[in-house]
């Protein structure tokens, strides 16, 4: 693999990403409510988290629960500012 076939940490973040958004668009269109493949996903989320950080076996620490919900509350503050940008791009 030469080096400009190395894809950047934002490149993999933004593919991880849409294969997310399209699987849970594939859950919606099997007919299950938008806001329940929402909660799955944050519920997955809150797995997946628990398990990078924590390991199979482990589990998060209060303080460690306070820096992810520090994190998820800066990205949800992040793609609300940019949700604003696109409507109205004076913003």
């Amino acid at each position: 693999m030469s080096k400009t076939d190395v894809k950047t940490d934002y490149q993999i973040h933004l593919e991880c990403l849409n294969r997310f958004v399209d699987l849970a668009n594939s859950i919606k269109d099997e007919g299950v409510d938008i806001k329940m493949v929402a909660h799955g996903l944050m519920s997955a989320s809150g797995y997946y988290t628990t398990y990078a950080i924590g390991g199979n076996g482990g589990g998060l620490t209060d303080s460690g629960v306070e820096k992810v919900t520090a994190t998820y509350k800066s990205e949800l503050e992040r793609i609300q500012k940019l949700k604003k940008e696109q409507v109205d791009p004076k913003v």
